[in-house]
C-alpha cells in the first residue's frame, strides 16, 4: 500500500487527503489545526502528530500550504531532514516561482525527487477528486508524479521543469480573475439595460462572449450549472485566495518585466472587495459589488 504523508489540511488539503484514503492509500496527515486533522481522520486517515512523524516512512510527501515562506520552512526544517530519500516530494501549494525553484534545488541537492504541482478546481473538485494539476518537474519523474496525484485528479499536465507548474497556475488564475470580472460586469450591465439574466446567459453562452466564467461558473444565481452563486457565494474559490494569486501574478510580472494592466486592475478590484469584508466569499460574488448589492451577501 502506498504511504502518503499529507501536510496542510485546509479548505483544499482536507478534501485532497480524503481522496487518497478513498483510493486505498495509507494517509498520515498533519495540520496545525486540530479540527482540520480530526475531519480527515474521520475519513480514514491517521493523525501523524508532527510533520516529522508524517514523513518518516512515506512513499510520497504532499504539501498544501499557504505561501512560499511556509513551504520553504517546512521543507528545510522538517521534511528534508526526516523523509526517506526514496520519497517523492510534491508541493501542491500556490506559491511564487522563485520559492518553488529554490525548494526544488534544495530537495535535489539532498537527494530527493521534487515536483511543484499547484491545482485548479476549487474545494468541490478537491472533494470530488477532479482537480487539474499543473506540474513542474524533471521529465523522467513525471510518470511517478502523475500516478501519485491520480486519486485527486481529473487531469495532470507537465508544464515544464521546476517552477513551471507555478508559472502556469499564476497565469491561469490571472486570466480567470480577469474573465470573472468581465462576466460580472456584463451581467450587471444587462440588468440595467432590462435584459433578463437567463436570456443573457443563453445568448452569451452561445456567442462570442462565451467563457468558463460564464458557462461553467456563472456568477448570477439560478442560471447555468449550479455554482457558488446559488449558495449565497459560499464555498468554491474564496475571493481572498484569488487576490493572493493576482498578487503573485503582479509580483512575477514586475520581476519578468511583463506588462499586465488588466491583471493589475483586477487585483485592485478584488482588493477592494476583500477590504469591504467579503474576502471569504466566492470570487464570483464580485458581481454583487458591481451591482451595488453587497447587502445581499450578508443575508
Amino acid at each position: 500500500m502506498t504511504r502518503i504523508a499529507f501536510i496542510g489540511l485546509g479548505n483544499m488539503g482536507g478534501g485532497m487527503a480524503a481522496r487518497h484514503v478513498a483510493g486505498g492509500r495509507e494517509v498520515n496527515a498533519f495540520d496545525l489545526s486540530e479540527a482540520a486533522v480530526k475531519k480527515v481522520v474521520a475519513a480514514g486517515a491517521f493523525e501523524a502528530g508532527s510533520v516529522a512523524n508524517a514523513v518518516e516512512k512515506a512513499d510520497v510527501v504532499i504539501t498544501m500550504l499557504p505561501a512560499g515562506p511556509h513551504v520553504r520552512k517546512v521543507y528545510d526544517e522538517q521534511i528534508l531532514p526526516n523523509a526517506p530519500k526514496t520519497a517523492l516530494l510534491i508541493d501542491c501549494s500556490t506559491i511564487d516561482v522563485d520559492s518553488a525553484r529554490a525548494v526544488a534545488s534544495q530537495a535535489r541537492a539532498a537527494g530527493f525527487r521534487f515536483a511543484d504541482a499547484p491545482v485548479s478546481g476549487g474545494t468541490a473538485a478537491a472533494e470530488a477528486g477532479t482537480l487539474a494539476f499543473m506540474v513542474g518537474c524533471d521529465e523522467v519523474d513525471f510518470a511517478d508524479v502523475e500516478e501519485a496525484l491520480k486519486p485527486m485528479a481529473r487531469v495532470v499536465i507537465r508544464a515544464g521543469d521546476h517552477g513551471a507548474g507555478q508559472a502556469a497556475k499564476i497565469c491561469n488564475n490571472m486570466l480567470l480573475g480577469i474573465s470573472m470580472i468581465g462576466t460580472c460586469e456584463a451581467f450587471a450591465l444587462a440588468e440595467r439595460l432590462g435584459l433578463a439574466a437567463d436570456r443573457f446567459f443563453e445568448i452569451a453562452s452561445k456567442s462570442s462572449g462565451q467563457c468558463w466564467s460564464l458557462t461553467t461558473y456563472a456568477p448570477w444565481p439560478g442560471v447555468g450549472p449550479q455554482t457558488a452563486s446559488d449558495r449565497n457565494y459560499e464555498g468554491g474559490f474564496a475571493a481572498n485566495m484569488m487576490l493572493k494569486d493576482l498578487k503573485l501574478a503582479q509580483e512575477a510580472a514586475a520581476r519578468a518585466g511583463a506588462t499586465t494592466p488588466l491583471g493589475a486592475q483586477s487585483e485592485a478590484i478584488y482588493q477592494l472587495f476583500d477590504r469591504l469584508g467579503y474576502g471569504g466569499k466566492d470570487f464570483s460574488g464580485i458581481l454583487q459589488m458591481l451591482r451595488g448589492e453587497l447587502s445581499k451577501l450578508k443575508a
